[in-house]
């Protein structure tokens, strides 16, 4: 991939690129290689070796486990500037599969893995990125521990409006978006600790109370922000 393909990136400024010197990049532009993927296409599976590592670009992508019984549980997403893949390990530890058309600019891990042993601020940058992906996960995992389902489907509405949402349209300027979730109601249910039937009831719920509006089978329009957050941060 070439140094101008870095500085087109719509993502540099987020993802670990934004943070790296010139020197850097040339060291990563040297291995890295851009590729699209479709929705529903898995490019890394849970026990298999750890080949490559990646930034994403574009789109939404899931993590997700197998249960002790074969059921496939969902454990996070990731979204355009987060690192996928795992460092310093054989095998990868959870299934990433692309829940929309995605694009990734993919590294060899062994040759990632060299690289940031030549270059010690690039790796610790990638270790701040980690331990504040741990943190988030933390979180998510006490925020499903305290509250109810309403706040949850709430929070989760909030967060998907300001991940996505800027794909999404409005009438007016600041009128309400409307934008399409990457999700199927049973993998919101899977994420939240909910099931279909829960996830429904609420979704049906604030669009009687007038918060959101629900135009298609995936679409959402965020219809009265300030409600929603009320009801999301009830157990903040």
């Amino acid at each position: 991939m070439s140094p101008r393909g870095c500085t087109e990136c719509a993502v540099r400024d987020r993802a670990l690129c934004g943070a790296l010197s010139d020197d850097e990049l040339v060291a990563l532009n040297s291995i890295g290689q851009r590729r699209k993927v479709a929705r529903g296409e898995t490019v890394i599976w849970s026990g298999d070796e750890s080949v490559i590592c990646a930034n994403l670009l574009d789109g939404v992508m899931k993590l997700s486990a197998s249960t002790s019984d074969g059921r496939e549980q969902t454990v996070g997403l990731l979204y355009p500037a987060d690192f996928v893949g795992r460092l310093f390990g054989d095998q990868a530890g959870f299934t990433v599969t692309a829940l929309t058309d995605a694009e990734l600019c993919v590294f060899p891990r062994g040759q990632f893995e060299t690289v940031l042993h030549d270059h010690v601020r690039m790796e610790r940058l990638l270790l701040q990125r980690t331990f504040s992906a741990l943190e988030d996960a933390r979180g998510r995992m006490l925020t499903l521990a305290r509250r109810t389902a309403e706040e949850r489907v709430a929070g989760f509405l909030l967060d998907m409006a300001d991940r996505v949402g800027s794909a999404g349209c409005r009438a007016t300027d600041d009128g309400p978006v409307t934008f399409d979730l990457p999700l199927t109601r049973g993998q919101i249910a899977e994420l939240l600790g909910l099931t279909i039937e829960t996830v429904s009831r609420q979704l049906t719920r604030m669009k009687a109370a007038g918060l959101i509006a629900l135009p298609g089978l995936r679409a959402i329009t965020i219809r009265d922000r300030a409600a929603l957050e009320a009801r999301a941060e009830a157990a903040a």
